[in-house]
């Protein structure tokens, strides 16, 4: 059973310092983004990505923007083009940008202009480690986190990996944005469960928004 107090309007919830939940905030518009992420894919595919280390990434993704975040045994970085293509990333779709302006300006980051959307596509078992976003230039910008589709389990650590970690629920229109004293902080997703979701079938989606340049 999904969205449970769907007669609720959208709130604020404190996460940690410099960091905030807006649930519901795009729970009315969901199958709007989920068309802009079809239309995407349509141009760039979802692919799983190879680490470093050579392990295939459970999470499919593919990217819009000037920017798109890439992995393979040259690391991690964020590029013009898609390695696999050499073909520029598709357009960031206006309502995309102005979801993570003023998101990210709510949540007291003013000015955010993202030029970078990775979006991950979860199916059921796919699950992201905890990890730190630290491979844009600007660190003092704010990260725009967007959940479309089955709920998942994120988890928000702290600044060391091995750090006790919030598990917080989160569902189809929930945005999350961290910076400031919360930008380094680890995070992941845990292993997504089953489910069949009215708009989204058998998957999650997650908008992730940043400001590389």
């Amino acid at each position: 059973m999904f969205d449970l107090f769907a007669d609720e309007a959208p709130w604020q919830e404190p996460l940690a310092e410099g960091a905030v939940i807006f649930r519901r905030r795009v729970r009315d518009e969901a199958l709007a983004y989920l068309r802009e992420i079809d239309a995407i894919a349509q141009i760039n595919p979802f692919w799983h990505r190879i680490t470093p280390g050579g392990h295939v990434m459970s999470v499919a993704m593919t990217n819009c923007g000037d920017l798109g975040w890439g992995s393979d045994s040259r690391g991690y970085r964020y590029e013009s083009r898609d390695a696999a293509n050499g073909q520029s990333w598709p357009p960031m779709p206006d309502r995309f940008r102005a979801l993570a302006h003023s998101a990210a300006a709510d949540a007291g980051y003013a000015d955010f202009t993202p030029d970078a959307c990775l979006i991950n596509r979860y199916a059921p078992g796919a699950k992201l480690t905890l990890h730190q976003d630290k491979d844009e230039r600007d660190l003092s910008q704010p990260i725009v986190s967007v959940s479309l589709g089955l709920p998942a389990v994120f988890l928000f650590g702290g600044f060391e990996r091995s750090d006790a970690c919030q598990r917080i629920l989160l569902e189809q229109g929930d945005v999350v944005v961290w910076g400031g004293a919360s930008r380094l902080r680890y995070h992941g997703i845990l292993p997504l469960k089953a489910g069949i979701h009215p708009d989204a079938g058998s998957y999650r989606f997650n908008l992730t928004f940043r400001k590389v340049r």
